[in-house]
């Protein structure tokens, strides 16, 4: 992804709205409280979802569990007109961090 950068966990702060494209089953076990869900598969029918980042300063902060995903997706969002950034180590690493976290129906946040 040498392309785009790679933003730290610990540069993001704990309220920062950043897109998550992980399967429903994964962000349901743990989520960070602040990011957009739209999984990888329903980007192209769901881009005017992101249309608030459109004119932000700050690149779109983009993560999956540990980054694949994200490296086929930030090419394809730069096209479309975003400024993206990838989440270092995605949400493995914020989990590894203890940034906050919350899951579905209030079960203990997991990253597997």
């Amino acid at each position: 992804m040498s392309e785009f950068p790679d933003v730290p966990v610990s540069a993001v702060p704990d309220d920062a709205a950043f897109l998550d494209i992980r399967e429903q089953d994964e962000w349901d076990r743990g989520h960070a409280p602040g990011a957009v869900h739209i999984p990888m598969a329903e980007l192209p029918q769901r881009l005017d979802e992101l249309a608030p980042f459109l004119d932000r300063d700050e690149p779109l902060v983009v993560t999956c569990r540990s980054g694949g995903r994200v490296s086929r997706v930030l090419p394809w969002l730069a096209q479309q007109g975003y400024e993206v950034a990838n989440l270092e180590g995605g949400m493995r690493a914020w989990h590894a961090e203890g940034r906050p976290m919350e899951a579905a129906g209030g079960a203990e946040p997991q990253v597997p």
